[in-house]
């Protein structure tokens, strides 16, 4: 059985069900209406009792998600008041995505940049190709990035390869990714869609309460501790989105030329 609306589909075959980004054209970058979607189809899984796995993959062979649909930032990143209600859906929904009680892979093929490696960062496990290319060029924009998702990814890769990611937004390769924790295994591309299969058919036939169990907890160990500072962090994150770099940034990106970035 499968529907879904433009650009997102939703696929449910014997236990296992399937995600697409189906946005081929812009390598399956996120919109608007396929954030909201996102939680609008999980909800729809969860409600299903026969669901074991959750499958999320993009269309084509060139993506998984290759970030955010840039073209929408001066519509809906462009004021102050539009980046918080962009940030704050962005966040329902990989926060829907993270605390997803049903085990979630992420099944990546050639390009996850940025929002794309959010939505794989939030699934429980990642599996990729040889070709796969993984980076967050936040810092080439100039835009904030918000700090449960910097904590999601220090938490997978340790400080050391965050720090590296962040700092040089450069692209890394899959065997990279796979050195520094940031994806389980690699597959060849022939061997993929049976790995991926594989390993939905080994959570299937477990004890559904406990995986959710065992989740949970791993949710509850990996929340901040008392003290930490989150108004800070979101202060710096909406002075990035206030900044002439940040205009500077969407410019250079739409016109095809290296940003000039001036530090304020």
């Amino acid at each position: 059985m499968s529907h879904g609306s433009d650009r997102m589909q939703l696929v449910k075959q014997g236990q296992t069900a399937t995600i697409i980004f189906d946005h081929p054209q812009r390598r399956n970058a996120m919109s608007i209406d396929m954030w909201r979607a996102l939680p609008r189809m999980l909800d729809e899984i969860e409600a299903d009792s026969a669901m074991r796995a959750i499958v999320l993959k993009g269309a084509g062979e060139e993506a998984f998600v290759a970030g955010a649909d840039i073209s929408e930032f001066d519509t809906h990143r462009g004021t102050p008041e539009a980046v918080l209600a962009y940030e704050e859906l962005v966040d329902r929904a990989n926060g829907r995505l993270a605390n997803c009680p049903v085990p979630t892979i992420a099944m990546i093929r050639g390009f996850c940049i940025g929002g794309g490696l959010a939505i794989a960062l939030n699934c429980d496990l990642r599996i990729a190709t040889p070709c796969s290319v993984f980076a967050i060029p936040a810092a080439k924009l100039g835009l904030g990035y918000r700090h449960n998702g910097i904590r999601t990814l220090m938490n997978l890769v340790g400080p050391g390869f965050a720090r590296e990611i962040f700092f040089t937004a450069r692209q890394f390769t899959a065997s990279e990714a796979l050195g520094m924790g940031l994806v389980n295994r690699i597959a060849e591309i022939s061997e993929l869609e049976p790995q991926v299969q594989s390993i939905c058919g080994l959570i299937a036939a477990n004890a559904p309460l406990t995986l959710r169990a065992a989740k949970q907890a791993m949710l509850e160990i990996d929340k901040a501790p008392e003290g930490f500072n989150s108004v800070l962090c979101e202060q710096m994150v909406q002075a990035c989105f206030a900044s002439e770099d940040y205009k500077e940034g969407r410019r250079a990106f739409m016109e095809k030329r290296r940003p000039v970035f001036q530090g304020f």
